[in-house]
């Protein structure tokens, strides 16, 4: 069985298209998406329809929260928070309740994904240390856990008692050994590289792999700045920043 597993689509349509079909060229048979659907982009309704019509895995974001105001939109900075406010007002009363409902965590029995760390879910921390890795490997149910949150690619490993981290696009998965993989973000990637990052899980082979998906910056761009959305938020696409 292979797995699509993709993150933090926050509203960019361009990039949920092309990413999703590349999952799909891969062979994806079933997809786990690690929340963050709305946020930052124009085309939040979209991108959640999609999302909806895949049947699948979704765990709720920290923006997805605060758009149906789970969390206040004033803990976020003011690009942010200005599309907090946009995206409440373009969603429907069903795109709302179905925000609103997404569990914080999940449990595939092959694999767990969250958003942000697996300790504390609703806090939506970061992992940015290995202290931080550890305390997520602590509340593990599977070996292995997919996240999102920082909108950067990594993984990290728990082996005898120790914590690694690496930045390899293929992780072999081993029941011995657990494992968090964050797989970057698919509408606005943070580690300046500007294409949509996703992965497929092959279940047989035990296999990750990240993979890097080029779409139409511009269209998405172009879509923030007729929303008259923060101009900032369609900048920083360009830049993968």
């Amino acid at each position: 069985m292979k797995y699509g597993i993709f993150s933090d689509v926050h509203g960019n349509l361009p990039a949920l298209e092309k990413v999703l079909s590349k999952l799909k060229s891969l062979g994806a048979e079933k997809f786990a998406c690690g929340g963050d659907i709305v946020g930052y982009g124009a085309e939040p309704e979209k991108c959640i329809e999609i999302v909806k019509s895949l049947d699948c895995v979704t765990v709720a974001g920290n923006h997805d929260w605060a758009v149906v105001n789970l969390i206040n939109p004033d803990l976020f900075n003011i690009y942010a928070r200005s599309a907090v406010f946009w995206t409440q007002e373009k969603l429907n009363a069903d795109d709302l309740d179905y925000l609103k409902n997404l569990p914080l965590r999940a449990n595939l029995n092959l694999f767990e994904v969250s958003h942000g760390t697996v300790n504390a879910p609703e806090n939506f921390d970061y992992i940015q240390s290995l202290e931080d890795a550890q305390l997520s490997f602590d509340e593990m149910e599977t070996n292995l856990c997919f996240l999102g949150h920082s909108h950067v690619p990594i993984s990290f490993f728990e082996i005898d008692n120790s914590v690694s981290y690496s930045l390899e696009t293929k992780i072999v998965i081993d029941s011995n050994i657990k494992t968090l993989i964050n797989v970057g973000s698919v509408g606005q990637p943070r580690d300046e590289n500007h294409l949509a990052s996703c992965a497929i899980y092959d279940t047989d082979k035990k296999e990750v792999h990240i993979h890097r998906v080029e779409y139409d910056i511009d269209k998405a761009a172009k879509a923030i700045i007729d929303a008259k959305l923060p101009k900032i938020l369609a900048f920083r696409l360009y830049e993968g920043k």
